[in-house]
């Protein structure tokens, strides 16, 4: 009897340890996606894939509508990918840059910390990579001006809230873009 016991009170035993193992695994689990989403928000560059059933064409006129929408101006696109094939060049699919300017938000940043006018206008790219199936995939870039305003020695309260609002509104205009809303 006593052999059969002995088995069961060490399977008794080990239930709660089972359980905290399970517990620990899930923190960890947590942790690393916590740490995952600090290393993003670390990123220079802020990166969403447009929809597969969105064109070019749609993400364009969704960047000029919805970007006009929020007071921002287009004072240039640079066709960067049509430049490198007139230079012999080669160039894999859409790689161009739009210039976008919003001067009410930007100037909060620019009469604190004048040195962020090397960071203007904000830049949204947009281009094509290959995915995991090695078929080109459109992207929005963004260069985040809350990673530029790392670049500055003690920026205000003041400059820092408007980089976060520029930040926000400019994601929210790809999102948009990135499925042809107008």
């Amino acid at each position: 009897m006593l052999p059969i016991f002995l088995p069961r009170l060490f399977v008794l035993r080990l239930i709660p340890v089972f359980f905290c193992l399970i517990f620990l695994n899930s923190c960890a689990n947590n942790l690393n996606k916590s740490t995952n989403s600090a290393k993003a928000n670390e990123s220079a560059i802020y990166e969403i894939a447009v929809a597969p059933n969105v064109s070019y064409q749609d993400v364009v006129d969704s960047l000029k509508t919805v970007s006009e929408g929020k007071n921002f101006v287009n004072p240039a696109n640079f066709p960067i990918a049509e430049n490198m094939k007139k230079r012999g060049q080669n160039s894999v699919g859409v790689l161009e840059t739009h210039a976008l300017c919003n001067l009410s938000l930007g100037a909060d940043i620019m009469i604190d910390h004048p040195e962020f006018v090397v960071f203007a206008p904000c830049r949204i790219g947009l281009y094509e990579k290959r995915d995991v199936d090695n078929k080109l995939q459109l992207y929005l870039g963004l260069d985040r001006p809350t990673y530029d305003l790392k670049s500055i020695k003690n920026p205000t309260e003041r400059a820092k809230k408007a980089a976060q609002e520029l930040e926000d509104t400019l994601i929210e205009i790809m999102k948009k873009a990135s499925k042809g809303d107008i």
